[in-house]
């Protein structure tokens, strides 16, 4: 059985995977089960390089952007004055 499924894998210039290796082997009239050719084919050290899957963390951080407002209260936000300083937080809100 391996002989076949390096045979398929060499004949397809080494772009078939398992699955459709698994294909092949019906179409020649092999009855094999799918993780058994995954079995053999990682025993053997094969793999599909071409369309292999990248897997990559995902990562929301864009840089800056925007421009960032002064810091002109410098936490300072008591006052002799009602109502002088005013503040809030608005990261969230996109204007």
């Amino acid at each position: 059985m391996q002989g076949i499924i390096l045979s398929i894998f060499k004949e397809n210039d080494e772009n078939y995977g398992y699955r459709r290796i698994t294909d092949e082997l019906h179409h020649r009239g092999h009855q094999v089960n799918h993780k058994k050719v995954y079995r053999l084919m990682k025993k053997l050290g094969i793999s599909c390089i071409k369309f292999s899957h990248k897997t990559r963390k995902y990562r929301s951080y864009k840089g800056k952007i925007g421009t960032i407002a002064k810091n002109r209260i410098n936490r300072r936000f008591h006052t002799p004055y009602p109502y002088q300083k005013l503040t809030t937080d608005v990261t969230e809100f996109k204007t």
